[in-house]
């Protein structure tokens, strides 16, 4: 028994486990938590199960018997324990009963209706005034191709190697389905009645290891249709990262804001030329904003976010799932896996997106059950019972989740050319038979170097066309191929593994999958059974499927976890029967077309009989062919703009109907009154019935606007005069050619405000100059305590452009009056749970086990768009991850930043942030991110960060800030700071020791070109 001392010492860590299981993982405050759910679902005391629905802490038998001895073969099983990290498995039990804790405790809010809102929900079901806001129905209305429409469509795709001819899918990981889908997308889109342009946003590589083309702004991905007045699809390529370098998804992280900046610029020229082409001047601001992956997804809420307009996201593969499949088998620690894959920085992406989006697109009903269903922000039956109260006319009580659609992918059939007979193989009998010689150059290169590879050609063939990526499990195949002589006997096999010149010079993932093909090719001996060709393009690909059509062979996708299955769809169309794994999108596929078999992926026997079963059976063979056929229509193009488009608009009643509008700039002279700054100024239209916090409908609100506007336009009181008597310098949009944003956190040991922030808005001021540069405070202080350190400094507000406060929720122009925007406070409205999230803040921000005063509510800071909340002197308040994950679980929607040298938290709107608050103002005055400086210190509020990236310059004033609030952002297990902030150097950051007026000068001219 000596090999078995590990089962022993598992066993007897089992039996130490049984007696101290009740605390492990959990704190204090949830002890008592989990004993109610122990006591209501039945369970005996002290017995407790690990689920992905209903954990309630960690059982490590069921888990030793459910997750290690039935995922992994015996000879893996001592490798996979001794790394298993128990305490990774325990941290998953932990995260699991948390999410079911926080998801249990919205279900219980939502439970009951108070009678006001029984006859609320009563009355709205039997009238529908015309103020209030649109809900949602249950009958969702089929997308009509309506000419009139003329909708602008932006799809984001940020990684991968992007082009619309020759795509080279499976030339690395980040180059595979996803670029074809999306370049596909964007077409089928553009060629849907109604919609008048697509762009597809992508990062422009301009590098020596990759095709020039890739380093091309523009391309056109198909033309203005004859029949209508659209003018097509394109692709956008905005530069993002190292300009001279391709570099992998992992790595994007940090660039990300300087593509959001980018893309907003796009969006913005292109929104204001639409509008002059085909809308009658009026901008035509994008219909929706559709992020693909993580990265994209994060990209579109922060535009979504900024222009006020609703947002998609597909996922295409999770970063929760992945995690937790990697941690389950043990091979990587946490941190290994962190550090390689960046997956804590993809969750957080992921679960942004989801904060943002309207809507998610998914390709079958298991990735929203299994996969969505591990995200903090997204629970399937909340989200219905929201649904349901909308319907009713009922308050979400602040509560907010996405729509979950399941949309199929759509292909593109007009390559694939099937005949109904089988007959009609001569030109494959011309290729393999006597005259093989004579007639070869007519047929598909392909064909012949497939055919080289078999000693017996006439065989039928068995596909599988993949990356070479071990998620695809095509060594599985391979060994269940080799392990069965039946059915080597009958068929040869096929494995298509993208392009190779050098299988040592590939990504170690790839090297490693195609070495073990070889290997396994020689322990089997299966040359001549097996071809594996070096290299293909994607045009050869449907040559391909018709080879092995025309041999009466199968194709296979033995994928782990296979999130939709393409290329099971473009077997079916070329007439082929698949064999699929049963993990994921090719469930639905099967239950759509009826065209093979499924099976465990894991199981090698079960690959090889299912297989020899669809290549021996003629009869099942023939059936699987002409079900395919028949039923391939459900996942054309065409069907699936239109499911697309109906989602899209029927997504959209329940977004606001604010819209930004760009007037056009009026050369004035410098001497002119200020007060016309608001006509020039970007302005919200109201197209549509909506209520703002139940408060005004459209009208009543849009003649208030005016109404407020015309009395502060025209009120003597609000002329901003300077010291003298006589009017104050004024600008209009255009006319500053930069802002100066004084953005430094200078705070004490108690959170008061330090002597140096006077010191630096003087100097940065002073370095301003007169005239063509405007100012900007921006801070986490409230209104008043900015105005008191503008007073500290003797500086006038009126002399400042703006003031942006509590976090980037509030924005005022003191040069017009002393009242906060209230365009801007409906811009940052949306989604915002008001009073509903008060109480929940200050119940979740205090540590278990602390003092119910560690963390108060600051009255005297709030506003309409910000709560604040103290924290007590030493105490131990919630970090900011940590906090967002609780409101997340809950439906809570939120921004949360510790501010005040971590003394005080500000909770505000989701779209509030001082990052975009600048991107606000350059919508609305016209200013590119590029011409801002904003001015930091070495550190800051838990939003410091941020204020790092983008286009704009940063002057980092080192020594200003002597406390931050870094300690309360996040913890060792989530993402580290260069996932956020470029460890290599940033032309567009520059640093000056201390603050004295002159070195701000030197710096901004030397090492920014600012004069």
């Amino acid at each position: 028994m000596a090999g078995n001392e590990w089962i022993n010492g598992y066993l007897e860590a089992i039996l130490d486990a049984g007696s101290k299981l009740n605390g492990v993982g959990v704190e204090d405050g949830e002890e008592e938590s989990m004993r109610r759910n122990r006591n209501k679902s039945g369970k005996k005391k002290g017995e407790l199960v690990l689920s992905s629905k209903t954990a309630v802490g960690f059982s490590p038998t069921k888990y030793f018997v459910e997750e290690v001895v039935n995922s992994f073969d015996e000879s893996d099983l001592h490798r996979t324990w001794i790394k298993i990290a128990w305490e990774d498995a325990r941290g998953l039990a932990k995260r699991h009963f948390e999410l079911e804790q926080g998801r249990n405790d919205a279900a219980e809010d939502l439970s009951e209706l108070s009678e006001g809102e029984k006859e609320k929900g009563e009355t709205n079901q039997t009238e529908t005034p015309k103020d209030k806001i649109s809900r949602i129905n249950s009958d969702m209305q089929i997308w009509s191709d309506d000419k009139s429409k003329r909708l602008y469509i932006v799809l984001i795709s940020l990684h991968g190697l992007v082009r619309g001819e020759n795509m080279e899918l499976g030339r690395d990981s980040d180059t595979g389905g996803q670029v074809k889908y999306v370049v596909e997308l964007a077409r089928a889109l553009a060629n849907t009645k109604g919609v008048y342009r697509v762009d597809l946003l992508t990062r422009q590589i301009s590098s020596p290891d990759v095709d020039s083309s890739y380093g091309e702004p523009i391309e056109m991905l198909s033309c203005p249709s004859d029949g209508g007045d659209g003018v097509g699809s394109y692709i956008i390529r905005l530069p993002c990262g190292p300009r001279d370098r391709y570099i992998p998804k992992e790595s994007l992280w940090p660039h990300i804001p300087e593509f959001v900046d980018g893309a907003l610029y796009h969006i913005v020229n292109m929104a204001r030329a639409l509008g002059d082409q085909a809308n009658g001047g009026k901008p035509t601001w994008p219909y929706v904003i559709h992020g693909h992956y993580a990265d994209a997804g994060e990209v579109a809420a922060h535009l979504s976010g900024a222009l006020n307009v609703p947002m998609v996201l597909t996922g295409h593969s999770l970063g929760r799932n992945k995690f937790e499949q990697l941690l389950k088998q043990g091979r990587l620690s946490r941190e290994d896996i962190n550090s390689t894959y960046k997956i804590m920085r993809r969750i957080e992406g992921e679960e942004l997106g989801l904060d943002a989006a309207e809507m998610v697109v998914t390709s079958t009903r298991q990735e929203i059950e299994e996969q969505w269903g591990l995200y903090d922000g997204f629970d399937l039956k909340l989200e219905r019972k929201l649904r349901a109260r909308r319907r009713r006319g009922v308050s979400c009580l602040g509560r907010y989740m996405p729509r979950m659609v399941v949309i199929p992918p759509g292909m593109e059939f007009s390559n694939a050319t099937v005949h109904d007979s089988l007959e009609g193989d001569g030109d494959l009998k011309s290729l393999i038979g006597s005259d093989r010689t004579l007639n070869k150059r007519h047929l598909p290169s392909i064909w012949s170097e497939i055919m080289r590879f078999f000693s017996n050609p006439h065989k039928p063939m068995i596909l599988a066309l993949s990356r070479p990526d071990p998620k695809k499990n095509v060594t599985t195949l391979l060994k269940a191929f080799g392990e069965c002589r039946p059915l080597r006997e009958l068929a040869n096999l096929t494995l298509i593994l993208g392009n190779r010149d050098d299988i040592e010079e590939m990504p170690n993932s790839s090297s490693v999958v195609l070495t073990t093909v070889l290997k396994l090719v020689d322990k089997y001996d299966l040359y001549g059974q097996v071809a594996y060709p070096k290299h293909h393009n994607q045009s050869d690909v449907p040559e391909i499927y018709r080879l092995a059509a025309k041999t009466k062979g199968v194709f296979i996708n033995p994928a782990l976890v296979e999130p939709f299955g393409l290329t099971l769809i473009e077997a079916a169309a070329y007439g082929l029967p698949v064999v699929a794994t049963k993990n994921g999108g090719p469930v639905d596929i099967h239950k759509a077309l009826n065209n093979g078999l499924l099976v465990d992926p894991h199981d090698q026997k079960a690959i090889a009989d299912a297989l020899l079963k669809l290549v021996a059976d003629k009869g099942l063979w023939i059936e699987c062919r002409k079900n395919g056929l028949k039923n391939i229509h459900r996942f054309s193009w065409p069907e699936h703009c239109r499911n697309y488009l109906s989602h899209v608009e029927h997504c959209r009643n329940r977004h606001p109907t604010t819209r930004l509008e760009i007037m056009p700039c009026v050369e004035e002279p410098m001497s002119d009154s200020i007060r016309d700054v608001e006509d020039l100024s970007l302005r919200f239209s109201i197209d549509g019935e909506f209520k703002l916090n139940g408060e005004l409908d459209a009208a009543a609100r849009q003649k208030e606007l005016i109404d407020a506007l015309t009395r502060r336009r025209y009120r003597p009181e609000h002329l901003i005069t300077s010291t003298n008597g006589s009017a104050s310098v004024s600008y209009c949009p255009g006319k500053r050619q930069r802002l100066f944003v004084i953005s430094t956190d200078c705070y004490n040991a108690h959170g008061g405000v330090a002597e140096t922030l006077p010191a630096i808005i003087k100097n940065v001021m002073r370095a301003a100059g007169s005239g063509r540069t405007g100012l900007v405070l921006l801070t986490g202080l409230s209104f008043a305590e900015a105005i008191e350190a503008l007073k500290s400094s003797q500086v006038d507000p009126s002399e400042m452009d703006a003031l942006i406060c509590n976090s980037g929720s509030e924005l005022y122009f003191p040069w017009r009056d002393l009242v906060a925007d209230v365009d801007y406070g409906a811009h940052v409205e949306y989604r915002w749970p008001g009073e509903n999230v008060r109480s929940a803040v200050r119940r979740f921000a205090r540590m278990d086990g602390g003092a119910a005063d560690d963390v108060e509510e600051y009255v005297e800071a709030c506003s309409s768009h910000c709560y604040c909340y103290s924290v007590k002197p030493g105490a131990k308040p919630r970090r900011i991850d940590d906090l967002h994950q609780r409101l997340r679980m809950r439906g809570f929607r939120c921004n949360l930043v510790y501010t005040h040298a971590s003394s005080r938290l500000n909770v505000v709107p989701l779209f509030a942030s001082r990052a975009q608050a600048l991107r606000y103002l350059s919508v609305r005055w016209g200013i590119e991110m590029s011409k801002m400086v904003v001015f930091v210190g070495d550190r800051g509020d838990t939003d410091y960060e941020n204020l790092l990236v983008g286009l704009h310059k940063t002057l980092i004033l080192r020594g200003s800030v002597e406390y931050g609030s870094e300690r309360v952002l996040r913890g060792d297990e989530s993402y580290k700071r260069e996932d956020v902030v470029p460890p290599d150097s940033n032309p567009n950051i520059a640093f000056v020791e201390g603050y004295d007026v002159h070195d701000i000068e030197v710096a901004l001219e030397e090492t920014l070109g600012i004069k």
